[in-house]
């Protein structure tokens, strides 16, 4: 059961579909947000929240940015600013030097460690 979950959190191979996807949805809502003003109507915004996060969730994976920003959207004012949008690039940026970091495996055959 915990094995299962914790599947869940491991991050996908980021794609260009994927990485398109995830700015589409945190563009739209932070847009979606901005039109409904400071205030929001009858719970829209957290609506949007929970939907933003739940699919840049599923597109480039469980990511401890996603908590403050989810949490931060939440205060009146601040779900003006484009806070998905950045999440989504602070996100992918550092996936992306991860993957540039992580070696490559060897080749099949014998290896020599030296």
């Amino acid at each position: 059961m915990l094995s299962a979950f914790l599947s869940r959190l491991e991050a996908p191979v980021l794609t260009r579909q994927r990485v398109r996807l995830a700015y589409a949805v945190a563009v739209t809502t932070d847009v979606l947000q901005l039109l409904l003003g400071p205030f929001g109507w009858a719970f829209a915004d957290e609506m949007l929240d929970v939907t933003a996060m739940i699919l840049t969730w599923r597109l480039i994976g469980f990511h401890p940015l996603l908590l403050p920003t989810f949490a931060l959207e939440f205060l009146p004012v601040a779900d003006m600013l484009p806070t998905w949008t950045g999440c989504v690039a602070i996100v992918v940026a550092l996936r992306t030097r991860q993957a540039s970091r992580t070696p490559t495996p060897p080749a099949p055959g014998p290896v020599i460690e030296l």
